[in-house]
């Protein structure tokens, strides 16, 4: 029966849901006057995925290469990823963005796993929503604003709890 699904899933992503994906990040992106690339990986069969990527782009860091001579660091903008699994579900999650030479990359937020028959526009308009959130609140980090459960204090955590 697994390995039915598996298959059956894998003719679904090939047959159209792949085409879906493109189609209503495209259309949603439009809408949306988000500067983006939508591209296809399938570097390896049954295990493709659809990308829409921010690009690129300089940093605004600098690292000096010799007399006055800087290099600019890339900055990657980020991306959210419909990646096709092993048994042919959907997994989707946001790439934030980093910045070569500048720490490590957070690692990459898991939004759910799909059979593709769940997956439908609506949910890509909320992914879409929340890679936008996600991304806005990188670039706009502030370490001034604690953390809801990272406050110190007798009882702090749990007031909200008992509201």
């Amino acid at each position: 029966e697994v390995l039915k699904n598996a298959l059956r899933y894998r003719e679904a992503w090939n047959k159209s849901l792949k085409k879906s994906i493109i189609d209503s990040l495209t259309s949603l992106a439009k809408a949306g006057k988000l500067e983006c690339e939508i591209e296809e990986r399938n570097d390896i069969e049954n295990l493709e995925a659809v990308v829409l990527s921010l690009g690129h782009s300089e940093s605004g860091l600098g690292e000096p290469v010799g007399g006055d001579l800087r290099r600019d660091l890339i900055k990657q903008n980020g991306s959210l990823v419909y990646q096709q699994l092993f048994n042919g579900k959907v997994l989707v999650l946001i790439n934030y963005p980093f910045i070569e030479k500048y720490g490590q990359p957070q690692p990459p937020k898991t939004i759910a796993i799909y059979r593709p028959e769940e997956l439908k526009e609506p949910y890509i308009l909320r992914h879409l929503e929340t890679f936008v959130t996600d991304i806005t609140n990188w670039e706009d980090y502030d370490d001034d604003a604690p953390e809801p459960n990272q406050r110190i204090g007798f009882k702090m955590n749990f007031e909200d709890a008992e509201k």
